[in-house]
């Protein structure tokens, strides 16, 4: 509990808070001990180096299991980011989300588009399904579990700054803790979102949105690298191949 509450005045610090997110044991590490104040899990890393794409396609009993491995060796709360919530149905997914924070993470990412087909989930059916996890979260004993409710509309629709307004309205209305809109990058959208949504809007650093006094002067409160870290490393670490391969003959190999 003492993660949760700390993992939440985080987001209300003066400082914007830069979220590391990390896919296994050692990411995790690093980035503590680089200074974050606080870890997210990445799911598309999680999935990747287990030889699978992103999108709920690994077992969640095995997702799981990567998020605690990651939660019992660090001392800074962790988020976790659990795509959809790996379940067909509400009380799936809720079930889910308190397995989840049963491992001792501070809080998760859930978000509003489907896994097995196109689309976002209708405002009232995600709102409702946000209500019913805060509820769980609070009978079970985690009040103050932090829901980062994802809406995709900057990835999914074409008029999207209007319907992402009403569903981060509804989302934290609903209970979510925070909202979380990757593709987010206009100025003037971020500064009205920051003033009329009331809870902490969290964004995903694309280029042109990783200055963190600008992103601070807007009223945003929450940074995320999302998969920069890991596509960093893949493409550091092939070059490294690609290069001992193209000089392997001269040690006769």
């Amino acid at each position: 509990m003492t993660n949760i509450k700390e993992f939440n005045e985080l987001h209300f610090s003066k400082d914007l808070l830069i979220l590391g997110n990390a896919w296994d044991l050692l990411s995790a590490l690093i980035l503590e001990k680089s200074g974050f104040k606080a870890i997210g899990t990445t799911s598309w890393g999680i999935a990747n180096s287990l030889g699978y794409s992103d999108g709920e396609l690994i077992d969640f009993e095995r997702h799981l299991g990567i998020i605690k491995l990651i939660a019992d060796n660090v001392k800074i709360p962790v988020t976790a980011e659990i795509e959809a919530g790996y379940g067909e149905t509400e009380e799936k997914i809720v079930d889910n989300v308190l397995r989840t924070a049963d491992v001792g993470v501070a809080g998760i990412n859930i978000e509003d588009s489907f896994k097995k087909q196109k689309g976002l989930r209708d405002i009232s059916q995600h709102c409702s399904l946000l209500l019913k996890i805060r509820e769980a979260l609070d009978y079970n004993g985690y009040e103050g579990f932090y829901i980062n409710a994802r809406t995709d509309t900057y990835f999914q629709k074409e008029n999207h700054f209007q319907e992402t307004a009403e569903r981060a309205k509804a989302y934290v209305e609903s209970g979510a803790s925070g909202i979380f809109i990757p593709g987010l990058t206009n100025h003037d959208d971020i500064k009205e979102i920051t003033l009329n949504v009331g809870a902490p809007l969290n964004v995903l650093s694309l280029p042109g949105l990783t200055n963190g006094k600008e992103l601070e002067e807007l009223g945003v409160k929450r940074l995320s690298f999302g998969n920069a870290l890991v596509f960093a490393l893949i493409e550091r670490e092939t070059a490294r191949i690609v290069e001992l391969n193209d000089t392997s003959h001269l040690y006769g190999n």
